[in-house]
């Protein structure tokens, strides 16, 4: 078979870091023969090389090439990429993992979309990644009609074809942003790029350690110089205009603007922050036109502004007031809806820890001064962020404990003014729900809920919670198709999470009452306090001293009451014995488990009882009082056994 995908990993000194990298390229679901995986190494000095070289030995699909030490990943990739036999390359950090389906997934999607790049969705384990990109597919997707330039990593997958035809390979040598100014031209030179948001390809993590080279603290002279190439890269394939400002404002904004905001800024060493913010000035009134900084939003643009003025000592203030700055999301009604959970909340920004005031009549104004001091620039910020309200969005996101990923839930949003005092100043409110289907999460797991808003220039996350009483009911249990899923309030902190997949007395069956069950000749019926959307297969366990017996059961919505109705045949052969019984809610899962209920049926005399089963103290107390028999008995026999006695 032909190869259809080359993976190619720069490596240098990753040390235990690589063998996620490794094993997730072993499992990949693409067939065995059609996909190689080449690892550079970059002259390591650790154990790496020769970890390599016994992983090639053994896996055919492995290959490693060695060279001299480059200073940076360009001539590595380069170098795989020279090496490569496969129709798409796709380049992978050592450091990095890849979804078990991602080299499939993204070839076959590039291949059905005619793409020369193919970007697929990422998460971030305590790094950034792009989320708008990824809040949906795009299979036709350019740098005008979708957010690519957010995404200018080099971890993607492209068409080999494509980068011989123009030329295209890295900056090599020791510098930064080789991969800005690949990808860049990447975009505007390839006759389509697709985007697939709907499966987690790539995992992009930061080490423990913190050693990613990414994170290294760096010369501001050299990657700015760096930069500057990045920039040239679209001066040429772009005219000027819109499209080439709306390019040129994602580095203003991520790689200057936002270095200089906040706790971000203010926690770098003061004369690094002034050499910092100089080679920042510098791109800034050297290459920006004032369509550029136009369109960043009121806060961006106070900072782009002083900035290019080089006022250093405002941006340091106007950071000490930005970092007060936070949002806020309070949870309100939490209930099931036909499978579905709806969850209420509203959200907004706070100041110093209270909710922030803006003035309550404010018209839209461009910034065309710079603000003469900080608190000019604060109303600014105030009065445009009001003005622009209208735009101000809130987004639920659920995000996997473990991976990372985060998926975007349906939400309706409205956006209220609350007025304040005398009715001068007001509070920008979000009112929002959510609707969250357990049925499209793909793995059983910790999920929790983050709230992101978007309105003045400021776009983060913050947990959904606390939930605002001590006395608030938790939202129920519910089986979803066979999956049972539990809201539940995170401690001590209060914040809303679910777990897919939940089992035992975390789902609440211990409050079932004896009067909840009923037992009519062979047919046994006992409400639960689950919700479920429809009739579910289910199995019911009986447990006696002697033996075990299972019987399937339905799980049903209650036409009447809150919850639902299981419903199943008692076992033909339930003798005179007592049974203790357990509900399994995922019959159909690879580890199918039991959760016990708290009642046992006493079988005799043609009849079936329904007795409680003692509390866990009561149970604890009879076996140490059959431990004690069980000891006397022993210990009576031992000796009359050592005196001759029969």
């Amino acid at each position: 078979m032909p190869v259809k995908v080359s993976v190619i990993v720069p490596v240098y000194n990753p040390g235990i870091y690589i063998e996620d990298c490794i094993s997730s390229l072993q499992r990949q679901s693409l067939p065995p023969d059609e996909f190689e995986v080449i690892f550079v190494d970059d002259g390591s000095t650790d154990e790496t090389p020769a970890r390599l070289d016994a992983l090639a030995a053994e896996d055919p699909r492995m290959k490693v090439i060695h060279q001299e030490n480059s200073g940076w990943s360009g001539k590595p990739r380069n170098v795989g990429i020279e090496a490569s036999r496969g129709e798409f390359v796709m380049f992978v950090d050592n450091d990095d993992y890849l979804g078990d389906e991602a080299l499939e997934r993204m070839y076959d999607y590039g291949v059905a979309n005619g793409a020369d790049v193919v970007v697929g969705k990422m998460a971030g384990k305590n790094r950034g990644v792009p989320v708008e990109l990824f809040r949906r597919n795009h299979p036709r997707a350019t740098v005008e009609n979708a957010p690519l330039i957010d995404s200018l990593t080099p971890h993607k997958m492209l068409r080999r074809a494509f980068l011989d035809r123009i030329g295209l390979r890295f900056p090599e040598g020791r510098r930064r942003l080789e991969d800005h100014v690949f990808v860049a031209e990447a975009y505007l030179r390839a006759e389509n790029v697709a985007v697939l948001s709907d499966y987690v390809c790539y995992y992009h993590i930061r080490r423990d350690d913190g050693s990613n080279a990414g994170f290294e603290r760096f010369d501001p002279v050299g990657y700015f110089a760096n930069l500057r190439e990045a920039l040239d890269v679209v001066e040429e394939y772009t005219e000027p205009g819109p499209v080439r400002d709306r390019l040129f404002r994602r580095w203003l904004r991520v790689e200057m603007v936002e270095r200089l905001r906040a706790r971000r800024f203010l926690n770098l060493p003061d004369d690094y922050r002034r050499e910092l913010f100089g080679e920042i000035h510098e791109v800034v009134v050297e290459r920006f036109g004032p369509g550029v900084a136009a369109g960043l939003q009121p806060t961006q643009q106070v900072v782009a502004a002083l900035t290019a003025a080089d006022r250093y000592d405002d941006v340091v203030a106007f950071a000490e007031w930005e970092a007060g700055v936070a949002p806020k999301a309070t949870p309100g009604d939490i209930e099931w809806r036909d499978g579905s959970l709806r969850v209420g909340f509203t959200a907004e920004y706070l100041s110093g820890g209270e909710p922030m005031l803006f003035p309550a009549a404010s018209e839209a104004a461009p910034l065309t001064d710079v603000p003469k001091d900080v608190p000019e620039a604060v109303r600014w910020v105030a009065s445009e962020t009001a003005a622009r309200f209208g735009q101000a969005t809130a987004d639920l996101l659920l995000r996997e404990r473990s991976s990372a990923a985060q998926y975007f839930q349906p939400v309706e949003f409205t956006r209220e003014t609350v007025p304040v005092g005398d009715g001068e100043e007001v509070r920008l409110v979000l009112r929002a729900t959510a609707t969250i289907d357990p049925a499209e999460l793909p793995r059983d797991g910790a999920w929790d809920a983050l709230v992101r808003v978007k309105t003045g220039g400021w776009t983060k996350e913050c947990r959904l919670g606390p939930a605002p009483r001590e006395d608030r009911p938790g939202p129920e249990a519910g089986v979803v198709g066979d999956r049972p899923v539990l809201p539940y309030w995170t401690e001590p902190h209060g914040n809303l999470s679910l777990e897919l997949g939940a089992r035992g007395k975390r789902l609440g069956l211990g409050r079932v009452q004896l009067g909840d069950v009923a037992v009519s000749g062979v047919r046994f019926r006992v409400l639960l306090p689950l919700h479920s959307p429809g009739d579910t297969d289910v199995r019911l366990r009986f447990v006696s001293s002697r033996r075990i017996l299972e019987v399937p059961g339905t799980l049903s919505p209650d036409a009447d009451r809150p919850g639902s109705v299981l419903e199943a045949e008692l076992p033909q052969d339930l003798s005179d014995e007592v049974w203790r019984v357990a509900v399994c809610l995922n019959p159909g899962a690879d580890q199918a488990r039991f959760t016990g209920l708290p009642f046992a049926l006493r079988a005799g005399g043609g009849s079936v009882l329904v007795t409680p089963v003692p509390g866990p103290g009561v149970a604890l107390r009879l076996a140490r009082r059959a431990r004690r028999v069980l000891g006397a008995a022993r210990r009576t026999v031992n000796s009359r056994i050592r005196t001759g006695e029969r």
